[in-house]
């Protein structure tokens, strides 16, 4: 069985449910017949390499908030990662990830796909400093999960590398209607949408082993968040 999910680095609510996602995983019976593949999805597709901004500000000036509302926002999404044991480093950086995604790509091709994400969501949401403002923190981690730093550099380097790979994921997403991440298709027979609980991938999970059909909503599953257009609600 196969196991897609679409998502960015950026999105927190990606970063919680990878997490969710890993742990119904884990208890799976079939864990072992399961093969999982990031797809490529951009929040913000038409945002510039060089256009990094605090998390905070983007908050502010995307959503009308005061700063102490980005910053509320910011303390909450704190405590739902702690409720999933993860780390979060409130006021992080924000810019493109259409380069991350390239970077991604290469991985998948040398079988590191899945350990560069969870190092890159670590990285992002779990440590200090920006993982945007220098392509040298992204080689750091492409080294650190065993990938040859010196062709990750490249990659990043060369604006064309493996980018046809990322917008042939994004329209492959389209038109199955991932319109916001995280987003999860099981066998390509039931769509997951949003930082679902742990138990709601699991039904998932069983559902998808057991059948063969359409692409469809699985029944009974939690209302969850998802990062679209508008940004990463939280609920307060």
């Amino acid at each position: 069985m196969k196991v897609e999910i679409w998502s960015d680095i950026t999105c927190p609510w990606c970063y919680v449910a990878q997490a969710r996602f890993e742990k119904a995983l884990a208890a799976f019976p079939h864990r072992g017949a399961v093969e999982v593949e990031h797809k490529s999805y951009e929040l913000e597709p038409g945002r510039a390499k060089g256009d990094v901004e605090p998390i905070i500000k983007v908050l502010m000036k995307g959503k009308g908030w005061t700063e102490a509302q980005a910053l509320a926002n910011e303390r909450n999404l704190t405590a739902q990662s702690a409720g999933e044991g993860l780390p979060y480093v409130a006021g992080r950086d924000h810019g493109s990830t259409f380069h991350i995604h390239r970077l991604l790509h290469f991985a998948k091709a040398r079988g590191k796909q899945h350990e560069l994400v969870k190092a890159l969501y670590r990285a992002n949401f779990g440590e200090e400093g920006s993982l945007f403002a220098d392509d040298e923190r992204l080689v750091a981690l492409a080294a650190e999960v065993g990938l040859d730093a010196d062709a990750a550099r490249k990659v990043l380097a060369a604006p064309d590398a493996y980018a046809d790979d990322v917008r042939a994921d994004e329209r492959e997403g389209a038109q199955l209607g991932v319109a916001g991440v995280p987003f999860f298709v099981f066998d390509r027979q039931y769509g997951v949408s949003g930082a679902q609980s742990t138990e709601a991938f699991t039904r998932a999970l069983t559902q998808a082993w057991g059948d063969r059909s359409p692409l469809q909503a699985v029944e009974g599953a939690d209302d969850a968040h998802v990062c679209g257009p508008d940004g990463c609600p939280v609920p307060h």
